[in-house]
């Protein structure tokens, strides 16, 4: 058998050739780019978590001197004060504790004290106190740091007597005029003698006497009579 061969004429296959190679070309797929993943959450609430964060670290605490916290509030100490019969007092020996405690000033003026004995104290201010004990304890120990707190004031005293509510000794712990004495004495009564009301004192070793109206003080009338008592007076309300 013959083989038979086809032969396009050749304004044929150029018409054939030429829109195949005019035809565009298909363009080149881009790839998607992925969403950016979401934060990890936790499987219990579905929450982001929270950023760590750094505790602020606080300043440090100045510590207090030793014993410090152990000393107690004394009283109220008034100008000029000193030490008398019947006060309390509270010596702190800081690194000697079976030298400190509480002491009362004894009639005779004078405290006692373990290893110490008997110390005067009468007469003295707090720190003049602190100053004696702190050389007679250097005798026996080394370096001593002695305190010296008023605990309670007994030695500051006025009295008042007669036609008042509450006749007797009075602590005179803060700064207290005749007026307000007689006040705290529970007031005058109905049958005193208000306008010879006399304070009693004694001065440079010798007794002196001051009147006092009390109709006229509390009717603002010649208030300098209104004196500011001293321990040691003596109000009479006849």
């Amino acid at each position: 058998m013959k083989s038979c061969t086809v032969r396009l004429p050749f304004a044929l296959f150029v018409a054939l050739l030429v829109p195949a190679m005019a035809a565009p070309q298909a363009p080149i797929a881009q790839v998607p780019q992925l969403p950016a993943a979401p934060a990890a959450t936790t499987p219990a609430t579905g929450q982001k978590p929270a950023a760590a964060q750094t505790t602020p670290q606080r300043p440090a605490q100045p510590q207090a001197a030793p014993g410090a916290a152990n000393v107690p509030a004394g009283a109220v100490i008034p100008p000029g004060y000193v030490i008398g019969a019947d006060d309390v007092l509270t010596v702190v020996f800081w690194r000697d504790k079976e030298m400190s405690g509480d002491v009362a000033v004894r009639p005779d003026g004078k405290i006692s004290l373990p290893l110490l004995n008997d110390v005067e104290a009468a007469g003295l201010t707090p720190e003049q106190l602190r100053e004696r004990l702190t050389q007679a304890a250097g005798r026996l120990i080394e370096d001593p740091n002695v305190s010296v707190i008023v605990k309670t004031i007994n030695s500051r005293k006025v009295f008042v007597t007669g036609q008042v509510g509450k006749p007797g000794p009075y602590p005179l712990s803060a700064p207290t005029t005749v007026l307000q004495l007689l006040a705290t004495a529970g007031g005058v009564l109905e049958y005193a003698k208000a306008k010879d009301i006399r304070i009693m004192r004694t001065e440079s070793g010798k007794q002196v006497s001051y009147k006092f109206n009390y109709k006229d003080v509390i009717e603002g009338k010649n208030l300098k009579q209104n004196i500011e008592l001293k321990p040691g007076d003596t109000v009479i309300v006849p």
